[in-house]
């Protein structure tokens, strides 16, 4: 059977529910789409993405495949429509993301510095008293729940908190406030 017999025959049994039909149009049709995908978007992951996008959309669209049309044109087509669509979508994220940026306050000066300095801080804390520190003082954890989450006994979880605290306060050149 030639190869376009082979398809109007996969995709007659694909628009009459078989799975097994519609996987291998899939098989047959996958790479030739991936590579269109990976050519139209310069990006082999987000490629992968839409062309599994793609097939997705087709299964659910197998019906209104017209008789002898190309299987892989209307493959490709649902493809490129699928990258377009993420185009569009990056472009709006891009605009909300300016648009925050423009009405975000400024950052007080010395802000990336403090920062750096309390991640170099946490960083030399031990592992037990960095997690309770990181749980209480930064997440808002209560001293109780922290213990939960890290199955310490309650106590521990107090005078880890207690300690980190000091020796952050001192490593950023804090009193005792």
């Amino acid at each position: 059977m030639n190869p376009a017999g082979l398809d109007e025959a996969l995709v007659a049994a694909a628009k009459d529910g078989s799975t097994d039909a519609f996987s291998r149009l899939v098989e047959r049709h996958q790479q030739a789409v991936r590579a269109f995908l990976r050519r139209t978007c310069g990006d082999w992951a987000q490629a992968d993405d839409l062309a599994q996008e793609t097939f997705l959309a087709a299964w659910s669209r197998i019906g209104r495949l017209q008789a002898g049309a190309s299987v892989r044109a209307w493959l490709c087509g649902i493809g490129y429509n699928k990258h377009l669509t993420a185009l569009r979508g990056a472009a709006r994220s891009r605009v909300r993301e300016a648009s925050w940026e423009a009405e975000r306050p400024p950052a007080p000066a010395g802000m990336a510095e403090d920062r750096l300095a309390l991640e170099a801080a946490m960083a030399d804390l031990p592992p037990d008293q960095r997690a309770c520190v990181a749980l209480c003082l930064a997440a808002d954890f209560s001293h109780a729940e922290a213990a939960e989450a890290l199955g310490l006994p309650l106590g521990t979880v107090k005078s880890h908190v207690s300690r980190g605290r000091a020796r952050l306060l001192q490593a950023l050149g804090g009193g005792d406030a």
